[in-house]
């Protein structure tokens, strides 16, 4: 059960180096011990199956052992994402959360420290998950205001590949070859960070730790041989590569995840960086679902492993041929069982055992996964996803506005921007400061829209409806920078 195999691959490393934390470098066994201090810990305060535990942690060895040692007693382990706005983590941390685990010092009430954990006695012991339990809550970007929690189970966790060499996918195994020093920041409790990390130890490599990093310095600095970046970043790496070259020679796997990455983008940084982009497609709900290796078709997510069904599916439900774009639909060893405590939610993503991404795409002759749009009415920037609903009701909630529509189009700062267009109330015009200081005070500055456009009406689509895709691609009047 898990995570037996992660406590194994620390087992056998031994002495040699997992993780690289400024001028510390932690064995397999050094971490190993830190695991069973902070299980043991865990165990001393009572913490067990079906206990949750609130991970509050930065990006360091205790960190990850923490993590682990969270899954070795059986708890639910809730992942806090960091920089989330007051409410956000108020609701996290309401949602039946029995303790909360910092690295901080702190004595505040309910909180338990690593450094006290860690003065619990090191002695082995069996790990405590049970198979249908929630292992652990994985949160949302948290754009509605209310951040929908992944829950994972044991049995979901222990049937993922990620720490067993002999279940890896071909283009798996080309990523492994590449994690000899694999860049960590931002928070171990991301579910690509961490998979990643694990995946990086099982193939004979380690961690090595910077936050926040600067790009490119910190490959240069750390001689990361791989780093996890959404595609702004990429781009902005190719630009910076482009005008003022450095040393990247250790660089040898960029892991683009968080959406799309067009052919040209891609063509364009295998130019400029070499063989080492890799372009992952997954979600929270569903762990990895394809990944496509440097040698792929540019614009393609490369072939679905085996053990991953893919589905693109019509209207009516039923698949559609290659060449023909559809609804994926998507059933993973690994997925989600659904979201913590919201049941109207999970039985409308999760259906029948397949998880309904609402992601837009095709398959080629050959098998090869293509992602063309999205279903969902969603925003990605900055790799994090953003429901444009809240927003328009904001908006149109305004004295000024009687209707709010909002869209995201490409951006080379942030993957895609927020833009809105609006109907003015009769008799009004709109206020756009106010407008932006409605949304930043209910939704965070994030979904500020970059630009709000004034219309008169919205186009139509034959079903009487408004047709967000035939919105003006142009911005004429009204417009914010």
């Amino acid at each position: 059960m898990y995570p037996q195999p992660v406590l194994d691959l620390l087992a056998s490393a031994g002495s040699r180096p997992v993780f690289e934390h400024g001028a510390r470098l932690v064995s397999g066994a050094e971490m190993l011990d830190m695991v069973w201090r902070l299980a043991n810990g865990l165990r001393a305060k009572g913490i067990g199956p079906g206990d949750d535990v609130a991970m509050v942690l930065g990006v360091n060895p205790e960190a990850f052992a923490a993590i682990i040692a969270g899954h070795t007693v059986g708890a639910r382990v809730v992942g806090v994402r960091p920089g989330l706005p007051d409410d956000q983590l108020r609701h996290v941390l309401s949602q039946d959360v029995t303790a909360v685990l910092t690295d901080k010092d702190t004595s505040a009430p309910g909180r338990l420290t690593v450094a006290e954990l860690l003065t619990a006695p090191a002695d082995p012991s069996d790990v405590s998950g049970r198979p249908d339990d929630v292992a652990r809550l994985i949160y949302t970007s948290g754009s509605t205001g209310t951040p929908k929690a992944c829950a994972q189970t044991y049995a979901a966790m222990s049937a993922a590949w990620t720490a067993r060499p002999e279940a890896w996918p071909p283009a798996v195994r080309e990523l492994a070859k590449r994690l000899s020093r694999y860049l960590v920041f931002g928070s171990l409790n991301s579910q690509v960070m961490m998979e990643y990390g694990i995946l990086a130890l099982a193939a004979g490599g380690m961690m090595v730790s910077a936050d926040p990093p600067v790009f490119p310095d910190v490959l240069v600095r750390l001689r990361a041989s791989a780093s996890v970046m959404p595609v702004p970043r990429l781009n902005k790496l190719v630009a910076a590569q482009r005008d003022s070259p450095v040393d990247l020679s250790s660089l040898r796997a960029v892991l683009v995840s968080g959406s799309p990455l067009e052919a040209t983008r891609l063509r364009e940084a295998l130019d400029v960086l070499g063989p080492v982009v890799f372009h992952g497609y997954g979600q929270t709900e569903t762990g990895a679902i394809s990944i496509a290796t440097p040698f792929d078709v540019p614009g393609s997510v490369g072939f679905p492993p085996d053990a991953v069904d893919v589905e693109a599916r019509g209207e009516d439900g039923e698949p559609v041929p290659s060449g023909v774009d559809g609804e994926l639909y998507v059933r993973t060893p690994a997925q989600a069982s659904g979201y913590w405590a919201d049941p109207a939610e999970t039985a409308t993503v999760f259906v029948d055992g397949w998880v309904r991404t609402r992601d837009i795409g095709h398959f080629d002759a050959d098998g090869r996964l293509y992602l063309t749009g999205r279903a969902r009415d969603v925003i990605i920037v900055n790799a994090n996803l953003y429901y444009a609903g809240p927003i328009e009701r904001v908006l149109a909630a305004h004295p000024d506005i009687a209707e709010a529509y909002v869209v995201g189009v490409p951006s080379e700062d942030t993957g895609e921007a927020i833009h809105a267009y609006v109907v003015p109330a009769t008799g009004r015009t709109p206020d756009f400061t106010s407008l932006r200081a409605s949304v930043a005070s209910q939704l965070g500055m994030a979904c500020v829209p970059a630009t709000i456009t004034v219309i008169d009406e919205p186009p139509l689509a034959a079903s009487g409806k408004p047709d967000k895709r035939r919105f003006p691609p142009k911005h004429t009047t009204g417009e914010l920078p």
